[in-house]
């Protein structure tokens, strides 16, 4: 009998083992799982939707020098282990004096194996698509699936980043995920993760230091009194406030070819002006700036204007409606990017903060409930009742903030649908975007008569196509210095299409000009001169 008895105890604690891992199997799987399968996937989707017009846009020849082509030279020579000296900007120019962005140097390896423009622009589709994942994943976690699927078009969609992905390149292509990992880190209550991810800004762009130093005042005002939060906050706004002077008050300077900071005289008003009132009055006006400032707050649904998170834009306006550039106040080119997981950030914890009914706060993660992990947030309640249950009896408040957070998703969702139209990515479903017209043909045939390491001097357009394999300068600037004393001092080639809206900027059209007449002087012949395109050979 004892033999069987202990036979009968071992299998009877070998059921209870087995009970207790079902258990703790089923609720494993039970528990709600991050969204990261679908955020990927969308981001999968938005990086191919950006790679797709933007390498089309470059194979219709709507890139330009200005700025792809500047960029194309920089991290060509990183490639080859060179200083980052772009003849676009001018004989010798290194472009660490124009903007401090030594980021670009991660592109390097990219482009040595896959040299050309199309490595640029498909490495900034992919950068600015990843700003979806973070957001995705914690609007997920704020308000389930749904929620998660809407806040992940409204990020890959909107207007500022849709912009900027199809507008040539620019280094900020890489801030744009970095605040995306910032911004949800630190609304979920991770002040550590978030200095993590916001420190690396310093190095994409000398104005980001303030927008680290924002971030560094947040985690201080979130941080409890104990511990080591407040010290962490004011070491990266110190950090941050520090890499901007010391960038823009020496390094930059130092590289410079006239030893300053060449965007001072766009702040301000250069001197016209001394009334104290000046800068505030120019905060507001033109109404032009009203525009962006409201497309920046209906992105954010209009709530998100009370999540503290909205307070991280304000560098960047700041600067912004300071400036004197005019393009710098629209809602065009790339200088919005970088405000749309910012803007989107603050939509999700608003979501948060109002109670949006979704997951159940029990089974949400740690520092996720409320939307905001940090100290002091609103937490967020279970599921809601339908309206007149007893949910809404008894928290007519809360079923309220539920309404307005959803009144506020789908003003996000509704600027997304109607910029839409505005901005390139519609271009995804144009038939006519896609073809080629007869006169791009005739073009791509006179760029393909220039031999490569060719020097050439181009017009703004047909540059951007050539400076992943000839040395290339912008037709309207005097030529680089001869290096030998027999050398000629003129490009091998000059490349014009008289038809380029771009030559107004950064060439006049009377630059461009008076530099056809000197080489058609000194004896260029034309190899092709017809419907706007003009082909020049040095003899």
């Amino acid at each position: 009998m004892l033999p069987f008895l202990s036979l009968l105890r071992s299998r009877l604690r070998r059921s209870g083992s087995s009970v207790r891992s079902s258990v703790r199997l089923s609720a494993r799987s039970s528990a709600p799982r991050p969204a990261w399968a679908p955020a990927w996937a969308l981001a999968g989707l938005f990086a191919v939707l950006y790679g797709c017009v933007a390498v089309n846009r470059h194979r219709r020849m709507l890139t330009q020098a200005y700025d792809l082509g500047i960029f194309e030279q920089a991290v060509r020579a990183y490639a080859h282990g060179e200083a980052p000296v772009v003849l676009l900007k001018g004989p010798g120019y290194h472009l660490l004096g124009d903007h401090f962005h030594p980021v670009l140097v991660t592109l390097a390896p990219f482009y040595r194996a896959f040299p050309g423009a199309v490595t640029l622009l498909v490495a900034q589709a992919v950068l600015m698509a990843l700003a979806v994942v973070p957001l995705t994943c914690w609007a997920y976690e704020v308000g389930g699936r749904r929620v998660a699927l809407t806040v992940g078009v409204l990020t890959g969609a909107s207007w500022g980043i849709v912009n900027a992905a199809a507008d040539d390149f620019h280094e900020i292509a890489f801030a744009v995920p970095l605040l995306a990992f910032a911004a949800t880190a630190l609304g979920r209550g991770r002040p550590v993760a978030a200095a993590l991810w916001a420190l690396p800004l310093v190095l994409v762009k000398e104005d980001l230091g303030l927008t680290v130093a924002a971030f560094g005042v947040l985690i201080f005002r979130r941080a409890p009194r104990a511990g080591g939060g407040r010290a962490l906050g004011f070491g990266v706004a110190l950090l941050g406030v520090a890499a901007t002077a010391l960038t823009v008050l020496v390094v930059l300077p130092s590289f410079n070819p006239d030893g300053g900071f060449d965007y001072w005289r766009q702040l301000g008003s250069g001197g016209t002006t001394t009334a104290p009132w000046a800068p505030v009055a120019r905060l507001g006006w033109p109404p032009l700036k009203w525009l962006l400032l409201f497309l920046l707050a209906a992105t954010a649904g209009f709530l998100g204007l009370r999540s503290p998170l909205a307070l991280l834009c304000v560098p960047t306006l700041a600067w912004r409606l300071l400036a004197d550039n005019p393009h710098y106040w629209g809602v065009g080119y790339h200088y919005s990017a970088v405000l749309m997981p910012l803007a989107v950030a603050a939509l999700v914890d608003a979501l948060g903060r109002a109670g949006l009914p979704g997951r159940a706060d029990a089974t949400a993660p740690e520092g996720a409930r409320g939307g905001s992990g940090a100290p002091g947030a609103a937490e967020v309640p279970g599921p809601v009742e339908a309206p007149g249950g007893a949910a809404d009896a008894a928290e007519p408040g809360r079923v309220r903030r539920v309404r307005s957070a959803r009144r506020a998703l789908a003003v996000g969702a509704l600027v997304a649908a109607v910029t839409f139209p505005a901005f390139p990515l519609h271009e995804v479903v144009m038939p006519e975007a896609w073809r080629t017209s007869p006169r791009l043909a005739q073009a791509r045939a006179m760029l393909a008569r220039i031999p490569d390491g060719a020097t050439v001097a181009a017009s703004n357009r047909l540059a951007a196509q050539l400076t992943g394999r000839a040395t290339v300068a912008l037709v309207c600037r005097e030529p680089a210095p001869a290096s030998g004393a027999q050398a000629p001092t003129g490009p091998q080639w000059v490349a014009v299409d008289l038809t380029d809206p771009s030559v107004k900027a950064p060439c006049a059209v009377e630059d461009t000009r008076r530099m056809l007449g000197r080489y058609e002087r000194e004896g260029y012949r034309p190899v092709v001169d017809g419907g706007g395109l003009l082909l020049l050979k040095r003899p």
